[in-house]
């Protein structure tokens, strides 16, 4: 009986922090989350950077929550293709620079989620230490501006390709795994036109998830 406790405390504790994302300020802005349809402790998401580096780049990664959580830290994956000083080539993200160590009482998903989207940021980025990143490559690439501007480009240009964005399974490091829970749709010329009818008339678009904006469309 005593081995099921640190489940149910987990499983207690993913749910109401997910419930705490719609709290002000909890969501970063521009970023959308669902937990897996078919495991809690699994959270899809995608981020729109907004300004820097990588500005206009739409990037979905997953959030895994250990057994134990809040014991131990989430792990963190880019599905999208993503060349960055703390995202290794297999798409892990790195955390340490930031939670050294993981605190249980003080650290919550929310702190990791807007961990992510400062990474993204410029003077975030300009901040970092070689031990911190775990693509070294990108870190050296950063000490010259011109061409890591270059490289980050090409990951946001690559971001809005079809087969990132579009399929279920892009990339090999997903095989195997569950489809991520936030697809995009393409839209025909009046699909897209009745949806921009519904958002200037303040209608919802089908699906939800939780984030740091209104709504997002989702299947």
């Amino acid at each position: 009986m005593a081995s099921q406790v640190p489940d149910v405390v987990a499983r207690s504790t993913v749910s109401v922090e997910y419930a705490a994302l719609m709290g002000s300020g909890h969501c970063p802005l521009g970023m959308y989350i669902l937990p897996s349809p078919d495991n809690l402790f699994v959270w899809d998401a995608v981020l729109f950077v907004h300004q820097g580096y990588y500005a206009d780049a739409a990037l979905k990664f997953r959030l895994t929550f250990p057994d134990d959580y809040p014991n131990g830290s989430p792990a963190v994956q880019f599905i999208t293709d993503v060349f960055h000083p703390l995202i290794s080539q297999e798409g892990n993200f790195a955390l340490g620079w930031r939670f050294r160590p993981w605190r249980p009482k003080e650290h919550h998903a929310f702190d990791v989620l807007h961990c992510i989207k400062s990474a993204f940021k410029k003077n975030t980025l300009d901040k970092l230490r070689e031990e911190d990143c775990i693509n070294r490559e990108a870190f050296r690439y950063h000490e010259s501006a011109p061409s890591f501007a270059s490289l980050a480009t090409q990951s946001v240009q690559l971001s809005h390709s079809e087969s990132a964005l579009f399929d279920r399974d892009h990339h090999t490091r997903n095989r195997g795994t569950p489809a991520h829970a936030i697809q995009f749709q393409k839209l025909s010329q009046e699909q897209l036109r009745q949806t921009q009818e519904k958002l200037v008339h303040g209608q919802k678009p089908r699906g939800r998830a939780t984030s740091g904006k209104d709504t997002k469309n989702s299947t």
